[in-house]
């Protein structure tokens, strides 16, 4: 009975050989024979190569797709000798997988090593409120990597590598039970370029970056909030070797308003009211973040009521509908009266013995 190689190695039919080569990469490491002393670890081992050397090979796994079965023999992939066997020679504890794999079954890897893209950096940016509401824009020195614009980052006049012929990559030939086998990693002598520097360029000396003290300005659009992280491509550190360049990140904090407390989109304001004036109604003015507005005040209304004003909170970030401001009223309670508001006061509290509601503790034992 045909076995599942997809099954043994954990990886779907549709799985890259880079999938396949990582999930090789972890069960190998992990059922080596000498590092996994368990009774079925060389079993598992010898199946877990097995279902490599079918999967990694383009043609022998399309027969096996195909058919389901292979004549390859098991284990036997490589030239009549046990895969499984001629790894138990090797020293997995520093042992580079990525060579081993790339040198059977030819991997993208070609030893040319990549330019390596600049690092990002961060900026903790504060404002206040009214500037989040609005939007605003702000200056940000910056100190950091650049091209060196002499040498536009190649870091001087270059020609070609003689150690590897501008390749970027030398041959190695290593001796293995079963014959020669031939690899390629990148070039020591220009690290994988292909080139070398003729003449080192006197502005960076060599390095292609030079450090830089500049100033941009950033658009910090409304509706910001804390932590909000804003982007600025191409502001971040240089790469070296004709790497990209990193990104600068803007992180918004909004200091805390004397008036207004946020909540999402949503304000709040606390606003006191006199007794009359929530006994009674009124239209009052209250501080918005436009300036002053018209407030009804409903007769009857309560202390700690909180009234809504459609819109008049923060601008939605996304361009979504503004929030809400919501008015909680306070009622204040004179501590001095004078003489004629005694006497007014003296007159409602008559009032309302003579017609007296039901209290609080009849409500509650009848």
């Amino acid at each position: 009975m045909s076995k599942d190689y997809y099954k043994i190695l954990g990886v779907e039919k549709s799985s890259s050989k880079e999938e396949i080569k990582k999930a090789y990469k972890r069960l190998a490491k992990k059922y080596h024979p000498d590092i996994n002393k368990e009774t079925d670890a060389e079993a598992k081992f010898k199946e877990i190569n097995e279902a490599v050397s079918v999967l990694a090979d383009d043609n022998k796994r399309q027969q096996y797709d195909q058919f389901g079965t292979t004549d390859f023999g098991a284990g036997q992939g490589f030239g009549g000798a046990g895969f499984s066997d001629f790894m138990r020679g090797f020293d997995f504890g520093s042992f580079d997988f990525d060579n081993i794999f790339d040198m059977f079954f030819g991997g993208g890897r070609r030893g040319r090593s990549r330019a390596s893209r600049g690092a990002d950096l961060q900026y903790d940016l504060e404002i206040d409120l009214k500037e989040a509401a609005f939007g605003t824009e702000k200056k940000i020195p910056l100190n950091k990597l650049d091209v060196c614009k002499e040498c536009d980052g190649q870091g001087g006049d270059l020609e070609s590598c003689d150690g590897c012929g501008g390749n970027g990559f030398v041959r190695k030939t290593a001796r293995t039970p079963f014959g020669m086998f031939q690899t390629q990693t990148a070039c020591p002598k220009c690290r994988g370029s292909g080139s070398s520097i003729k003449k080192k360029c006197p502005e960076c000396d060599g390095e292609g970056r030079i450090r830089i003290k500049k100033t941009i300005t950033v658009t910090i659009p409304p509706g910001v909030d804390n932590g909000n992280r804003l982007r600025v491509r191409g502001e971040g550190i240089a790469g070296s070797n004709g790497g990209g360049t990193g990104d600068l990140y803007v992180v918004v904090y909004v200091k805390p308003d004397k008036v207004f407390k946020r909540d999402g989109d949503d304000l709040y304001v606390n606003v006191p009211i006199s007794f009359t004036q929530a006994a009674l109604g009124d239209e009052i003015e209250v501080p918005t973040l436009e300036g002053k507005a018209k407030l009804k005040i409903p007769a009857g209304t309560a202390s700690h009521t909180i009234l809504r004003m459609k819109g008049k909170g923060m601008p939605n970030l996304e361009g979504y509908a503004n929030g809400d401001q919501m008015v909680r009223v306070e009622i204040e309670v004179p501590s001095k009266l004078n003489k004629k508001q005694k006497e007014l006061i003296g007159q409602l509290s008559k009032l309302e013995k003579e017609k007296p509601s039901k209290s609080f503790l009849n409500r509650i034992f009848g």
